[in-house]
């Protein structure tokens, strides 16, 4: 096909891809032997689970291959979502099962803080090499990002003996009440739930969407120091060096060097948040070596292990040791499976070559959204953005005032839904779609979700009346 992205080395995953008919078979016969049924599913899930907890889908998965999931009534969606940029290495991956199902064999949990285990160490061992700089560096282990999070701010406290932080605007950390302070969005985050902590201060973000140059964003920073954030008194800046929740769109390469030498100049802890961004999805094992930007800590999770629940913080050594012992931790913190898990995702990473299949796959979304976007809508595909595979397309109302269309963004993940697309938006005015498929997907089950998604955004063009 034309513009074709790379196909992955790991022959056997894509041949399962493609033959989805025993897969749909499973499927189908698991629906009719349960005889499940969405409506029946959804009426028991707004009994028991509260209204804060959405989802994006009204349908409930019963199983999922690799870039596939088909719900408990058989219906069959492609996944462009990944759990949330969870799952760089697919649904299922062989080699990450396999991995959870050996070490499920010899223990399941002990907590590193009682009983150490092996595979703690292996994978604190794997992200010290992988993370960049030549210093040496240390990991701890923890199980979601917001988790993460928290710990990189203690962590930058312990080192520096001071208690700011400085944020970005549209920046997301976390759901956590210090990670929900650090958050650059209101709704549907932080909604009625302040007061939020302290020593939180929020700099502007070099967005050109809403004019705002590094320049513009550094002198903004500048003025913090100088009126509410005295730089002695920071311990850290965080960043996301591609905003997630807040659009995916990249932080300029200038500002991030910038960052780095205003950190230095203060004593400031640089932490990039690269739990969404991480491993492979940027087409580097993390989005800050694109800007060569080396940060004094890093946080991670969500594709770090294929879908299983596990985060962590990198960072110096010298700054990772500042807490006393007993300090850091937490009862489930480096599940043995999830470690055995990420491995075993990392593994497959290297193996099937996921970080160039990421660049030339983000390559070819690039020139099909294009081409798409011509055809179908002229005019009202603003922006095509991101690193690698980590894209996000924008929809405004007209071409000229650029004004945020949330409405049809809607209209189009809902119509894609309805085809067996899943798609998912962010921004901070909820008109991006952005791309979170397996890099493991095939190039042919691109080429279907790219039709799908041509057919919905005309659906919704239609529906609209453009």
């Amino acid at each position: 096909m034309a513009n074709s992205v790379k196909k992955q080395s790991r022959k056997p995953r894509a041949k399962q891809e493609a033959a989805k008919t025993p897969v749909a078979t499973k499927a189908v016969k698991a629906h009719a032997a349960t005889g499940q049924t969405n409506a029946a599913l959804l009426k028991r899930r707004e009994a028991a689970v509260p209204r804060g907890v959405a989802s994006a889908a009204p349908m409930f998965a019963d199983y999922a291959e690799n870039s596939e999931i088909w719900d408990v009534e058989g219906n069959r969606y492609i996944d462009f979502a990944g759990g949330i940029a969870v799952l760089n290495t697919g649904h299922r991956h062989p080699s990450v099962i396999a991995a959870a199902k050996a070490q499920e064999d010899r223990y399941t949990h002990t907590s590193f803080q009682v009983v150490q285990y092996e595979p703690y160490v292996a994978l604190a061992e794997k992200l010290n090499a992988l993370a960049p700089g030549d210093h040496p560096k240390k990991s701890l282990l923890v199980t979601t990002g917001a988790e993460a999070v928290e710990n990189a701010v203690k962590i930058a406290r312990a080192a520096t003996g001071r208690p700011g932080v400085i944020a970005f605007t549209g920046g997301y950390h976390g759901r956590t009440l210090l990670t929900l302070g650090m958050t650059g969005k209101i709704s549907p985050y932080k909604k009625d739930v302040g007061p939020f902590p302290s020593d939180i201060f929020r700099a502007p973000f070099p967005n050109v969407r809403d004019g705002i140059t590094v320049e513009d964003a550094l002198t903004g920073l500048q003025n913090l120091f100088l009126t509410d954030a005295q730089p002695e008194r920071v311990a850290a800046i965080i960043i996301e060096p591609v905003l997630g929740e807040g659009g995916y769109v990249p932080v300029p390469f200038e500002m991030m060097h910038a960052l780095r030498e205003i950190c230095d100049q203060h004593g400031i802890m640089l932490i990039a948040d690269e739990i969404q961004a991480g491993f492979g999805r940027t087409g580097t094992w993390f989005a800050c070596e694109h800007s060569g930007v080396v940060p004094d800590l890093i946080t991670v999770a969500k594709s770090m292990a294929g879908g299983y629940p596990i985060a962590g913080v990198i960072g110096r050594a010298d700054v990772m040791d500042a807490m006393i012992p007993g300090g850091l931790g937490g009862t489930y913190g480096g599940n043995p499976v999830a470690c055995a898990a990420a491995l075993a995702a990392i593994e497959a990473i290297e193996a099937e070559n996921l970080l160039e299949r990421s660049a030339e796959m983000g390559a070819h979304f690039r020139t099909r959204f294009a081409e798409i976007g011509a055809r179908t809508a002229p005019y009202r595909m603003w922006d095509i953005r991101g690193l690698g595979a980590m894209l996000a397309v924008e929809f405004v109302t007209d071409f000229d005032t650029a004004k945020p269309d949330a409405a049809l963004t809607k209209a189009i993940c809902a119509h894609a839904l309805k085809r067996g697309l899943i798609l998912l938006a962010c921004g901070m005015h909820g008109n991006a779609l952005r791309i979170m498929v397996p890099l493991t997907a095939s190039d042919a089950l691109i080429e279907e979700g790219l039709a799908i998604f041509e057919a919905a955004l005309a659906d919704a063009v239609s529906e609209q009346g453009i």
